[in-house]
């Protein structure tokens, strides 16, 4: 009977795969200063920050941007309100004329 074996594996890789799916923190049932914790001990979280919206957010000085972007001020909804942090961006150059 090697087809149990192989069932067995086929059932594990999947509840493994939508497991990890759902790891990622949500910053919406986090207070502010946890969301902002945690992005410092990570230097760079993935957050999911709405029902289908998600992102990633960095700690302000630190060097987890990839050229040319730098660290920018978001706001994020958390448990307790708007929080500020901070994601990757193209700094934009708009010099007046």
């Amino acid at each position: 009977m090697p087809s149990r074996p192989i069932v067995s594996t086929a059932a594990a890789i999947l509840l493994a795969a939508t497991s990890m799916a759902y790891a990622r923190p949500d910053a919406r049932t986090m207070t502010c200063e946890q969301t902002q914790l945690l992005i410092q001990s990570r230097h760079a979280v993935v957050l999911t920050t709405g029902r289908n919206t998600y992102d990633r957010y960095v700690r302000q000085f630190g060097n987890e941007c990839d050229w040319p972007e730098v660290p920018v001020t978001s706001y994020i909804r958390t448990r307790d309100g708007q929080c500020r942090v901070h994601r990757c961006e193209e700094p934009v150059f708009d010099f007046p004329d």
